[in-house]
């Protein structure tokens, strides 16, 4: 009896054990049935997500047309300012510096005194001319007298002609010594003038090579005490090509060709100038001519030994045609421009390019007046795509804003009313 008790209760425990596992399974089916159907669900709206996404409209893109103005023809080109006269300034004597009238760098007038060199022994020099020449004066007087004294005595044969003879000789011996003597004076004087050392120009001045109390040589040894550059009127040297030399000579007597300079390429005009002078021959290596320009400069915006833009304008083009230089691309066979039509639809234009000033390029052919181009290019544009201008882009560049629309919409329903 116990063992029949026994293999009942272990009959129940498998029951039991089969159960719960028959239980497990049933679940976990469920479970993946349902992530299943999920994951279908879930990829069937995100196919047509990408479906609704593939019949999307039409590329936004934002326009401007072409338009005609007024260009300018150009010849640009690198130049270097230089001073119109430059002078080093060397002491003409020997001797001690004894001051200088100056500082580095500042602005001097010609005639102005820059340096002192000791004077003491160019004013004895002078002191000891002007004497002797005093002396000599008067002895050249003493002799004058005597001539004229003895004028009349020989004329009464009081004296004889050996004796008249020698005191007019004495006189003449006496009024060449003079002269020297004058001459010599004049040395003196201009070798202590030569002491103040004196602006030969008017410009700015550099750096100073000799301070006070040094002993400066005379002549070209050695640097110079200083050099002077002007600075108002000043020159801008530059070159160009050969091939554009017949352009500026054909237009370098017309009153509208001018010359701009520009320190920065992007930057406002400081200074307008005319040509002064074209080099008189090529330069072999190179291939390019030198010009200069004069150009006044009151207000020092140009620097000796600056490098500037030169813009050359030989004449005013009246009808030129004009697109931004966004709108402007660059391909394998030139540059070109996607233009829209009035379908909305874009083509691929090939342009020639005349010449680009700032933001603005001048078309030659490919592009007229009132062609609508893209200024913004999606990467997704292709030829022949349909496209639709930006809210707020008129096509001619102005932009229509919210208050235009309203008064457009207000005006649609007065005309309604």
């Amino acid at each position: 009896m116990k063992r029949l008790m026994m293999l009942l209760v272990f009959a129940m425990i498998g029951a039991a054990v089969a159960g719960g596992y028959w239980y497990w399974q049933s679940r976990q089916g469920a479970a993946t049935g349902e992530v299943a159907a999920s994951s279908a669900k879930g990829g069937g709206e995100q196919a047509k997500g990408k479906s609704k996404r593939g019949r999307g409209g039409p590329l936004t893109v934002k326009v401007v047309r072409a338009v005609i103005k007024p260009m300018p023809v150009l010849i640009e080109a690198v130049g270097n300012v230089e001073p119109e006269q430059s002078v080093q300034v060397r002491a003409q004597i020997s001797g001690v510096l004894k001051s200088v009238l100056f500082k580095e760098g500042d602005k001097v007038k010609a005639g102005q005194q820059l340096f002192q060199i000791d004077p003491r022994t160019f004013q004895a020099a002078y002191n000891q001319a002007r004497a002797q020449l005093a002396r000599d004066q008067a002895q050249l007087e003493n002799a004058r007298v005597q001539r004229d004294r003895l004028e009349p005595l020989l004329k009464r044969e009081f004296i004889t002609q050996q004796e008249f003879d020698v005191s007019v000789t004495s006189t003449k011996s006496l009024e060449a010594t003079v002269d020297a003597d004058r001459a010599l004076l004049e040395q003196a004087k201009i070798q202590l003038e030569f002491s103040r050392i004196r602006a030969p120009i008017a410009g700015r001045t550099g750096a100073l090579a000799v301070n006070a109390g040094n002993l400066v040589p005379a002549g070209g040894t050695g640097a110079p005490l200083v050099t002077i550059n002007s600075t108002d009127p000043i020159l801008v040297s530059f070159s160009i090509p050969e091939r554009q030399l017949e352009d500026i000579r054909r237009h370098q007597d017309d009153k509208d060709m001018r010359i701009e300079i520009l320190p920065d390429g992007s930057g406002p005009v400081v200074a307008h100038g005319k040509l002064v002078f074209v080099d008189n021959a090529i330069a072999s290596q190179s291939g390019t001519v030198l010009l200069k320009t004069r150009v006044d400069n009151p207000n020092e915006a140009l620097w000796p030994g600056q490098f500037v833009n030169v813009r050359i304008v030989l004449k005013i083009e009246p009808d030129a045609v004009v697109v931004p230089e966004a709108a402007v691309q660059p391909g394998q066979d030139g540059s070109f421009v996607y233009l829209v039509d009035a379908d909305s639809k874009v083509a691929v234009q090939p342009v020639q390019l005349s010449r680009q000033i700032g933001g603005d390029v001048v078309i030659a052919s490919g592009v007229q007046a009132g062609d609508t181009v893209v200024t913004e290019i999606p990467q997704a544009l292709r030829p022949g795509a349909t496209v639709r201008v930006a809210e707020g882009d008129g096509g001619d560049g102005t932009k229509k804003g919210k208050k235009g629309k309203k008064g457009k919409k207000k005006s649609e329903a007065k005309a309604e009313g």
